[in-house]
């Protein structure tokens, strides 16, 4: 018995741009939408374009990730034959190792394909938020006759040097593939979802198995580009979001606010499933207000909240304005506090009185890199006691006390991060 496709889901990155929000879990497992994980989507992604054989390859702090998917219920893949199946690195009788790249990842894990012996193999990233049918992307990878096509789509010039970018004819047919290039000669980017014949893609990963931290942008692609010149893309033009930083995550969470919102979670035809615990309706109280916003399961609203995104069982307090942000699951916001343009993780506690995100934008003095906006980001577990004030850009890691803020304050650019806390 074989299938004709299969998916393998790579879930096992760290997720080092998203700072405190991946202390304690791998970024697919981070809460999105107030209702959502990220895996959520390429997950549901694969249900409804009828795939329903998926590997989901784990590394990086997995138990959530793990414990969410199970055995794939929501998404209706608990299957005898196919269904998902959770794959991390294993020790071997030869030399054992890590999964040090996306394409050795997919190499390591040769004979859970070969199973299925499938005809095609879609390989998927699982930190991307996005709606797309698989069976078109398939369907336009038989019709060229295509060793591998490549899912592309415009992007703006001056963010093309960020992403592998295709030069391509009017057909599709890849004319030129580069990984990152300082000087693009194209804006068609790689959305790293790749469908191959099953027998190019096991050829390539072996003739590339002796490659250090392989990778399909920088060598799987290249390599079946300079072998055979059958490339093909496949034009995705609908909305599709890298989530991997502070700030695009952000944004995509407030996009979910607007009016008409570009990415719509209310089609009835296109469903993101998601493994959620029973919580009774959300309740917002006579006294309160809410503008533009997601509330969750299961949240309680006495006070404020504008242009934000709350989870599920979050609580704000009498008094308390939350505006443009992003409340995980389980967070507590005591009376008349007071959050703008803040990620607060799950199971966090702000105090009574404490002001989040106040003040200018002042640079990161734990790392530029990842920590460079106006956005304030509270780690899971986290607690900031009563009536403190914290600025913007500013990172919290664990159960602060009054102590920690010199002179009730936290300025734009510092941080916190308590001992014993998992990095």
């Amino acid at each position: 018995m074989k299938k004709q496709m299969i998916a393998m889901l790579l879930a096992g990155g760290q997720g080092s741009r998203l700072g405190a929000l991946t202390q304690g879990m791998a970024k697919p497992a981070v809460a999105f939408g107030g209702k959502y994980r990220i895996i959520d989507f390429p997950l549901s992604n694969c249900v409804n374009s009828g795939v329903d054989t998926v590997g989901v390859l784990t590394q990086y702090r997995p138990l959530q990730l793990n414990t969410h998917i199970g055995i794939g219920i929501p998404w209706d893949l608990d299957k005898q034959f196919g269904g998902v199946t959770i794959l991390p690195p294993y020790e071997k009788t030869g030399d054992s190792e890590w999964y040090t790249g996306t394409a050795n990842a997919i190499y390591q894990n040769m004979e859970f394909m070969e199973q299925y012996n499938p005809d095609y193999v879609l390989i998927l990233s699982g930190d991307h938020i996005y709606k797309m049918d698989y069976e078109d992307m398939l369907n336009r990878h038989r019709q060229t006759g295509a060793e591998a096509t490549i899912a592309v789509m415009p992007v703006p010039w001056e963010d093309a040097s960020r992403y592998g970018i295709v030069v391509a004819d009017e057909t599709g047919h890849i004319r030129e593939f580069e990984e990152k290039p300082a000087n693009p000669r194209s804006n068609l980017a790689s959305m790293g979802i790749y469908i191959f014949n099953f027998s190019s893609l096991k050829s390539a990963l072996e003739e590339l198995s002796h490659v250090p931290h392989c990778d399909f942008g920088m060598h799987v692609i290249p390599h079946l580009f300079r072998k055979n010149d059958n490339l093909y893309t496949y034009e995705f033009n609908s909305y599709w979001k890298d989530v991997g930083t502070l700030s695009t995550y952000w944004e995509a969470n407030m996009e979910l606010t607007d009016l008409v919102p570009e990415f719509n979670l209310y089609e009835e035809f296109w469903q993101i499933y998601t493994a959620s615990e029973a919580y009774p309706p959300a309740f917002v109280a006579r006294e309160a207000t809410v503008h533009s916003s997601v509330v969750g399961d299961g949240s309680l609203v006495e006070g404020t909240v504008i242009h934000s995104v709350l989870g599920a069982n979050v609580q704000i307090g009498a008094g308390a304005v939350v505006k443009d942000s992003v409340l995980m699951n389980g967070v507590v916001v005591g009376a008349g506090a007071e959050l703008d343009r803040a990620i607060i993780a799950e199971g966090s506690v702000i105090g009574a009185g404490t002001k989040v995100g106040t003040g200018s934008f002042a640079q990161s003095q734990l790392d530029p890199r990842v920590y460079n906006s106006d956005i304030t980001v509270i780690g899971a577990g986290s607690t900031v006691p009563e009536g403190v004030t914290v600025g913007r850009n500013v990172a919290i890691i664990g159960k602060t006390e009054q102590s920690d803020y010199p002179d009730g304050n936290l300025p734009s650019g510092a941080y916190i991060i308590k001992k014993g806390v998992r990095s």
